[in-house]
């Protein structure tokens, strides 16, 4: 395709957005009408509830793609990264020669302009951290536009056009579009950059952890000199990219040598409380309702974030206690007959071993019950499957769906649920494999206790499986 118009011009009115029924291109297209311009899009699966949320908005949705819904000749297209270059949108595109750009050439366009962006990434934790550091800013008076990936219980949103001096992204490693195919966390320059954690993920990007790693080294290598690299300490894969930085970088973690440490926690439920040091001096006292250790040390990153951007600890503090998490993380989704059904998007090994790990303690009256389905295209093929196994140690009962998609990975690099389970058990763990989602809810609904805690991690929808969960018990 000719990339000649891959540009946004500056007078323009009428913006059209493929496959805007995205999180981030759904958010971006509201951003757009709120700045007042005429929005359209199309997608390829039209539907509630980002179909009604987008039609609320005045945004006019077609269902499918088709070349027709460019008659118009709109102003500027914003093409999504799941578009492909056949899609009959974006040759169209270039039969009419109309300007185009991607989502992150958008969001600096229409909503960082002028602003000094915070950037978060990291293969775990970077939706939590970005949430988190920008209802600290909301608390501190800063009035800050963001945009994540998951939407805000604070906010009920996954985005904000702010009148303040910073713009808070979730930072993807993911590929920008068909057009360009680096990530599109390349395309911010941050003031503030955190750098959670780097490990392989994206098996349908990535060729392997050495592409990763390539990938995040050009984004920290990126951080101008003037810019200051919050980075996780204890990775090995981060401690070979800080060499290459020209910024100024300070590590976070429990290391008795790093900028930014954890001191004693308690766990008071539903609280739990925790000192900070900053270069081994008391930094203050702060508590949560976040679970689990891999959140304190997202909270770590985001209060040195926070402190760069001079947030005071007493405001930090406020934030913290107030902040009302994300959803789809750690999300309790109901009770019923004394049965809690919480709702979390983990599906790497490691998320998925910490998220169980966080929640154990919360519920010590009863069993922590796992169910996960292998859904994202790393964790349908059979890269963890030997790894899967000991990520599921703090799980007293284990469900495991067949992985539903499984059909698009190539037959011998299919992952196998029947294999997980089958070495959960040689491994002393009670679990069964499920074909389908509705097996996995009638066995539950007559197994769970009171007491009992059912975690549900998926990257998907699973069916509504917690819905049905709730209703059967």
């Amino acid at each position: 395709m000719d990339t000649t118009q891959n540009r946004i011009p500056e007078d323009l009115k009428s913006i059209h957005l493929i496959a805007v029924c995205g999180t981030a291109m759904g958010a971006l297209a509201c951003m757009l009408k709120e700045l007042g311009y005429s929005v359209t899009g199309s997608d390829s699966s039209v539907y509630p509830p980002m179909s009604t949320y987008l039609n609320d908005r005045g945004i006019r949705i077609s269902n499918g793609f088709d070349g027709d819904h460019l008659s118009h000749r709109p102003d500027l297209v914003v093409v999504g990264n799941a578009v492909t270059k056949d899609n009959p949108e974006a040759v169209r595109l270039r039969e009419l020669n109309l300007n185009y750009c991607s989502l992150p050439q958008a969001l600096n366009r229409f909503a960082a302009r002028g602003k000094k962006s915070v950037v978060v990434t990291g293969t775990h934790g970077k939706t939590t951290t970005s949430a988190l550091l920008s209802w600290i800013l909301t608390r501190a008076g800063l009035d800050p536009s963001f945009m994540v990936g998951g939407i805000l219980n604070n906010f009920q949103s996954n985005y904000r056009l702010g009148k303040g001096d910073y713009m808070v992204f979730e930072g993807d490693e993911y590929d920008t579009a068909f057009f360009d195919k680096g990530p599109k966390f390349l395309h911010f320059t941050p003031f503030v950059a955190i750098l959670t954690s780097v490990e392989f993920d994206h098996a349908d990007i990535f060729r392997d952890l050495d592409h990763v790693k390539e990938a995040f080294g050009r984004f920290t290598t990126a951080v101008p000199a003037a810019g200051t690299l919050i980075a996780k300490d204890g990775d090995r894969n981060i401690a070979d990219l800080i060499p290459t930085c020209l910024c100024r970088v300070e590590r976070y973690g429990s290391g008795p040598d790093g900028f930014w440490r954890a001191g004693k926690v308690e766990v008071d439920l539903p609280w739990t409380r925790f000192t900070v040091y900053k270069k081994g001096v008391r930094f203050g006292e702060f508590r949560t309702r976040m679970m689990g250790r891999h959140n304190l040390s997202n909270i770590l990153s985001a209060i040195g974030a926070a402190h760069r951007l001079d947030i005071p600890p007493s405001t930090i503090g406020m934030a913290l206690e107030t902040f009302e998490g994300v959803k789809r993380r750690q999300e309790i989704r109901g009770v019923r007959k004394g049965v809690t059904v919480i709702d979390d998007f983990a599906h790497h090994p490691t998320a998925v071993r910490e998220t169980l790990q966080a929640v154990k303690p919360y519920f010590p009256a009863g069993r922590l019950i796992a169910v996960f389905e292998p859904r994202t295209n790393t964790s349908m093929r059979n890269l963890f499957q030997e790894i899967y196994p000991d990520s599921f140690d703090a799980a007293d009962l284990i469900c495991i769906r067949k992985p539903p998609l499984l059909s698009k990975i190539p037959a011998g690099e299919r992952f196998s649920s029947e294999r997980l389970v089958s070495d959960l058990i040689k491994g002393g763990k009670t679990a069964h494999f499920f074909e389908e989602t509705d097996g996995i809810v009638w066995f539950l609904a007559r197994s769970a206790r009171p007491g009992d805690a059912i975690l549900v991690m998926s990257n998907g929808g699973f069916d509504n499986i917690h819905e049905k969960l709730l209703e059967s018990l």
